[in-house]
């Protein structure tokens, strides 16, 4: 009998052990998360959408700003986007998307219009106008 209760205790610690173990299910991740590779992010998404990525000028981008996003109700990190996109062979004219992260990580790139990111303080971005999708690029 004695045995019997030893195994039991030995048991029920060892479960109440791997439950403290366990990571809740039901932990929300945090929204406004600093996103640390923002350039690189919204050049891998732009090259997706735009005709002509490896001819892209005038570009230039924000630092990330925590805000509330055109039609969103919650604050988070946005990043304005300004460049020059050639499409068939011809420079289209300067563009602007906002870039809206979640997590640390971009979640959405839209076009946007010029009062959204009137007053945004825009920095060169090289990065953008140097893309390369070649196997052996300069």
């Amino acid at each position: 009998m004695q045995g019997l209760v030893k195994t039991l205790m030995f048991l029920g610690l060892a479960a109440g052990a791997l439950a403290a173990c366990t990571p809740p299910k039901d932990i929300e991740p945090e929204p406004n998360v600093l996103p640390a590779n923002y350039r690189q992010e919204i050049i891998d998404t732009l090259i997706k959408v735009v005709d002509d990525p490896t001819n892209i000028k005038d570009a230039f981008v924000t630092d990330p700003m925590l805000t509330v996003a055109p039609g969103g109700r919650d604050p988070r990190y946005i990043v304005c986007v300004k460049y020059n996109p050639r499409f068939n062979r011809q420079y289209a004219g300067s563009r602007e998307r906002i870039a809206t992260f979640f997590n640390g990580h971009l979640n959405q790139l839209v076009e946007t219009g010029l009062e959204q990111c009137a007053k945004a303080a825009y920095k060169p971005f090289p990065e953008l106008e140097k893309v390369c999708l070649a196997k052996k690029c300069d």
